[in-house]
């Protein structure tokens, strides 16, 4: 009997250092530092440093802030990819590249090279001075410099190899070149115009792949016809505040493509992993049901009216409402920290399944 005792605490004491083990598996980073490329969604203060409009940098940007400060981020608190290198272990927020005062630890583990306003045709970029991902390859190349002034060549191989890279961009490219200001409608229809933007990615991962890179995640459109901005832009016509359905149209059909261009990526490019990540159907999940996630307001920001401020038009002087948390969007273009935090868990449940 007590043979049998003292078997049965030993299969407990056994399952419980298993299961421990298993926990520290899973917590375990599976990446050595978070690369960030894209656009206002995942731009954690580059647009601090270089001439543009297009600054997130005053209250009541930052509000909701560790420390209530107002850090470029274009939203109330964090950004998504913050809430995504906090859950890997890897630091918990991922800083601008141009910021002069980084410390050798905060490169290691990985910045974001991102621009607000930017996307993949230069086209889009000249509006508000933003960086295009186009140009933010260049900044990568130095940051793959001091990488190796800090940790040699054979290491920095090792970080950028494992390195997780996300790349974040494509809705400034519609709103600004097709939909709001069509410029690119004298030279494409839609489709061809959503496959000019994709040849454009699949250029920017071939040079990240060159330059040392294997792991990406590219996200997809969110339902642009949402975004309060736009949604204000139909209201001018239409009287109404509904979503604008023939751009969420084309947003499906763009991360369709998306999708499938991902695998063909991938298979050109031998060891790499190319994960396609859907941010449309949360958002629109979102949006349809917010009491169940626990939000209540969808179509205006919290910031002014919620109708058309956004950067300079959301500042100091603009009135802001009682609770972020319950706001989908923060301003007429951007998710509050609240949104975001969602959006990351659907993120990371891809990121820690597929690879």
């Amino acid at each position: 009997m007590a043979c049998a005792i003292h078997l049965i605490i030993l299969m407990h004491i056994w399952t419980i250092v298993v299961a421990t083990s298993n926990d520290l598996i899973t917590l375990r980073p599976k990446f050595s530092s978070i690369l960030v490329f894209g656009d206002s969604t995942v731009d954690t203060g580059n647009n601090n440093f270089i001439k543009t409009l297009a600054k997130g940098n005053h209250f009541p940007y930052g509000m909701d802030f560790p420390g209530h400060v107002p850090t470029g981020r274009f939203s109330n608190g964090k950004l998504a990819i913050d809430f995504i290198a906090s859950t890997l272990n890897l630091k918990d927020t991922v800083p601008p590249f141009l910021d002069p005062n980084l410390s050798n630890e905060e490169l290691l583990t990985g910045v974001s090279f991102a621009s607000g306003g930017s996307g993949f045709d230069d086209l889009t970029t000249i509006l508000l001075g933003a960086i295009p991902v186009s140009k933010q390859i260049e900044y990568f190349k130095g940051y793959v410099a001091k990488l190796k002034s800090i940790a040699g060549e054979n290491e920095t191989r090792k970080i950028v190899g494992d390195a997780l890279v996300i790349v974040s961009a494509g809705t400034n490219d519609f709103l600004f070149n097709f939909y709001d200001i069509p410029t690119r409608k004298l030279e494409f229809n839609i489709t061809g115009y959503q496959d000019y933007i994709q040849s454009r990615l699949q250029i920017f991962i071939k040079e990240l792949y060159d330059l040392g890179c294997r792991k990406f995640v590219v996200t997809g459109l969110t339902p642009i016809g949402c975004i309060p901005l736009q949604i204000t832009a139909k209201f001018l016509t239409s009287k109404d505040r509904n979503c604008v359905e023939d751009e969420n149209v084309d947003a499906k059909f763009y991360n369709q493509k998306l999708a499938r261009r991902s695998l063909q990526i991938q298979a050109m490019l031998p060891r790499s992993r190319v994960v396609y990540a859907d941010i449309y159907d949360p958002l629109i999940n979102l949006l349809n049901q917010p009491e169940k996630y626990g939000f209540k307001e969808t179509n205006k920001g919290c910031c002014g009216t919620g109708l058309f401020e956004v950067t300079p038009l959301c500042n100091e002087l603009t009135r802001v409402c009682d609770d972020a948390s319950k706001y989908v969007f923060w301003d007429s273009v951007h998710p509050t920290e609240a949104a975001y935090k969602y959006f990351a868990k659907y993120l990371e449940m891809e990121i820690l399944s597929k690879f």
